[in-house]
């Protein structure tokens, strides 16, 4: 049996996220493992790095995989740019150490925002971005950026309820103009139910004056979701990449 190591870019336009979901086909998931399973001849249990939510995209997207098939990676790489649909690539195929799962040896998450804030179209970008028709303040979205980021309960910064910890560490959050673009960079060791989204609408209010940059250490203590702002659009959200420590690397 051969663990494999998988890197996946997509578009998630058209799909409702990356799980694999028992009322739909229309997943990430389903796509890959449905391709895998027919090409090595057996059913293939995929695992992600993380889920993606509907609409939301990937640069680099991790997964991995256990199969009896002695088929090479070149092979199975090659099959799976064939018969994959057009907006999932199949970037590499590697065999993985035997105790390697996408998820669970993970450390860092690293999610990108973009923000559009001119005045002029994006429609060739329109699939890509968050847009706005206004000039943001940066510098109070910095101060506040700064508040969020280290270990805290993120329960205010995320959809539905739980009984798993809330606890994260989001070691930073980095605000990056682009032209009349803004991309706003998170890090950290994971990211809750929309929370990326959540951060993203929140920082957008402080810059928009609906609320102050040290509004942010109230939000975080009240450990409620009404207490944060709007769920920025899925569009522009994608996941840039998924560290490892380096002997998972």
């Amino acid at each position: 049996m051969k663990n494999y190591r998988l890197e996946l870019s997509y578009e998630g336009t058209r799909y409702r996220g990356w799980q694999r979901q028992g009322n739909t086909a229309d997943s990430v998931e389903e796509k890959v493992s449905g391709v895998l399973s027919r090409i090595l001849g057996e059913e293939i249990e995929l695992h992600g790095s993380g889920r993606t939510d509907a609409g939301v995209h990937a640069r680099r997207q991790v997964a991995s995989f256990k199969t009896a098939s002695p088929m090479e990676s070149g092979e199975i790489l090659t099959a799976l740019r064939r018969y994959l649909p057009e907006d999932i690539g199949a970037l590499s195929l590697q065999e993985a150490d035997p105790r390697f799962h996408a998820r669970l040896s993970a450390a860092e998450k690293v999610y990108g925002y973009r923000l559009h804030g001119g005045e002029s179209p994006c429609a060739f970008e329109r699939r890509w971005v968050g847009q706005l028709r206004e000039k943001l303040d940066t510098a109070a979205m910095e101060r506040a950026a700064a508040l969020l980021c280290g270990q805290h309960d993120y329960s205010s910064f995320r959809t539905g309820h739980s009984r798993k910890s809330a606890v994260r560490t989001v070691s930073s959050i980095e605000l990056l103009p682009r032209g009349e673009e803004l991309w706003l960079r998170f890090t950290g060791d994971g990211f809750l139910y929309n929370m990326v989204r959540i951060l993203t609408g929140t920082l957008v209010e402080v810059g928009q004056g609906k609320r102050s940059a040290e509004s942010m250490s109230e939000i975080l203590a009240k450990k409620d979701r009404a207490a944060a702002g709007a769920t920025a659009p899925a569009q522009g959200l994608t996941l840039w990449e998924v560290r490892y420590p380096n002997r998972e690397s």
